[in-house]
This record gives C-alpha cells, sequence and structure tokens, in this order.
C-alpha cells in the first residue's frame, strides 16, 4: 500500500511539473504584450502613455493656431450698418465693394463659407502694413504676413505665381511698407475675378439687399 501511495504522489507531481512553465510562459507573454500595448493592441492605446504624451502635444499645436489667429485681425472691422445706397453701389464694381468696411465684412463673410477668407486676410494686412512707418515695425509685421500667407507650411497659404513670390523673397532682404504690392494686386485681382461674381448671385448679397429694401416698408 505504501508502495502504491508513493506511485500515486510521482504520477501527480509528473503531471502538475510540466503545467508550471507553460503558466509563467502565458505569464511572461501576457507582461510582454501589456508593456508594448501601443504596437499590439489598439484598444490599449487610448490610455498609452506614449499616445497620451503626443495627442497633449496635439492640442498645444491647435490651441496655440487658434491664440495666433485670435490676436491677428479681428473678425470684422468695425463699422456702420451699410444702406441701401451702398449696397446697390457694391454692384457697380468690385472697388465700391472693396471700398468701404461694410462691404469688406459682408465680402469677407462670403469668402468665409468658400474656405477662401484668407485672401481678404492678407489683402487686410497689407493694407495696414502700408500705414506704418516705424522701421522695426514694418519689418515685424512684414515677417508675420510672411509667416501667414506666403510660406509653403501655412495653412492660410494664398494662392501666388513663381514671379510674384521671388519678388517677394528680394523684398524681405530689407522689408518695407510696400514688400507685397505685387502679391497684394495679384490677390485683388483674383478676388475680383473669381470670387466677387459669385457673391453677387450669393444668399448674403441677396438676403442683405432684400432687409434694406423692406426696411421702408415697416416703418
Amino acid at each position: 500500500p505504501m508502495g502504491s501511495e508513493r506511485t500515486e504522489i510521482r504520477k501527480r507531481q509528473m503531471a502538475t511539473t510540466p503545467e508550471t512553465p507553460s503558466a509563467a510562459q502565458a505569464q511572461l507573454s501576457t507582461g510582454n504584450r501589456g508593456s508594448n500595448a501601443c504596437c499590439f493592441c489598439w484598444c490599449c492605446c487610448c490610455s498609452c502613455s506614449c499616445l497620451t504624451v503626443r495627442n497633449q502635444e496635439e492640442e498645444r499645436a491647435r490651441r496655440t493656431s487658434h491664440e495666433l489667429q485670435a490676436e491677428g485681425i479681428p473678425n470684422c472691422e468695425e463699422s456702420p450698418a451699410p444702406t441701401l445706397e451702398e449696397v446697390n453701389a457694391w454692384a457697380q464694381s468690385f472697388d465700391k465693394l472693396m471700398l468701404t468696411p461694410a462691404g469688406r465684412n459682408a465680402f469677407r463673410e462670403f469668402l468665409r463659407t468658400e474656405f477662401s477668407e484668407e485672401n481678404m486676410l492678407f489683402w487686410m494686412a497689407c493694407e495696414e502694413l502700408k500705414q506704418e512707418s516705424n522701421k522695426s515695425v514694418i519689418e515685424e509685421k512684414a515677417r508675420l504676413i510672411y509667416e501667414d500667407y506666403i510660406s509653403i507650411l501655412s495653412p492660410k497659404e494664398v494662392s501666388l505665381d513663381s514671379r510674384v513670390r521671388e519678388v517677394i523673397n528680394r523684398n524681405m532682404l530689407e522689408p518695407s511698407q510696400h514688400t507685397f504690392d505685387d502679391a497684394q494686386l495679384q490677390i485683388y485681382t483674383l478676388m475680383h475675378r473669381d470670387s466677387y461674381p459669385r457673391f453677387m448671385n450669393s444668399a448674403i448679397y441677396k438676403d442683405l439687399l432684400q432687409s434694406l429694401s423692406e426696411k421702408p416698408i415697416e416703418a
């Protein structure tokens, strides 16, 4: 009986012993997957530290971009409400539209719907640059205009041909109030030929015209 009992114990030990390395290997494998979750398991990536850092950096970049835009040209120029006579004049020529702040605001609102607001922002920035006389201020504003609207890395880059870009690059060696004159004229012409006709047929212009036309009747 003692021998039989000893034999039974030995069998049990032999049956359980091989399982130990397997269990250890399974735990080791699981541990390895956990340490490299961002490489193997998509569901773990959301809480992965490396991805968290990356998300924080992207969020910081987006926040910085929004802050820079908020510090730039205001959402709209200060101006009195346009009269019916003024709004009718906008249809006569693009020059008359761009002559008044109210006209520029309405046109800029339309450009925003076409995702081309940067054209008006660039034109306005150039106009602002022309008003400066301080050399250091001119250089700083010229640098900002270049980074915001000329650089190919900017999301607000305006469409300019290679000749004008070469002129700008030469002018940037010694910036002045007129560094971007050629580029400003090209963007003005682009807005005139491309966007202005669509603006005149847009709901933004027609609704404004109609609301002003109905005012005397309501009064």
